[in-house]
């Protein structure tokens, strides 16, 4: 769990915190912390309380967005931090187009698993 800097901060469109998550997917607070502990979710201190928050693009439909475990597990791999994984996944792609969340989100998954693994090379 990071702090995070306004930068990317600013790149998330909204966030949600760890009991938001847990009524969304129906599952108790300390299932959303193993979550984040799993590496399955990112979760970082935000605000003057210092609150875990989780972006609000990863949850969908009641379920942690498709494809996004997978692509946390590459970034990881590829040596990316927390927060560089936030600013990757939530800076714009022209050839995307939009997001890597949004990507996923729309159920592109693919693609930008595809371009997960290119930056490991």
């Amino acid at each position: 769990m990071t702090e995070i800097d306004a930068k990317i901060d600013g790149l998330v469109p909204a966030w949600l915190t760890l009991p938001d998550i847990a009524e969304r997917l129906g599952v108790e607070v300390t299932r959303v912390r193993q979550l984040v502990k799993e590496g399955q979710l990112i979760a970082v201190r935000r605000g003057e309380n210092r609150v875990l928050q989780v972006p609000a693009d990863f949850i969908k439909d009641d379920k942690v967005v498709k494809g996004l475990v997978g692509t946390l597990t590459l970034l990881k791999d590829d040596g990316f931090t927390d927060e560089e994984m936030l600013e990757w996944l939530f800076t714009e792609d022209e050839s995307l187009p939009g997001t890597p969340a949004q990507a996923l989100r729309e159920n592109r998954g693919t693609e930008v698993k595809r371009r997960a693994q290119a930056l490991a090379v």
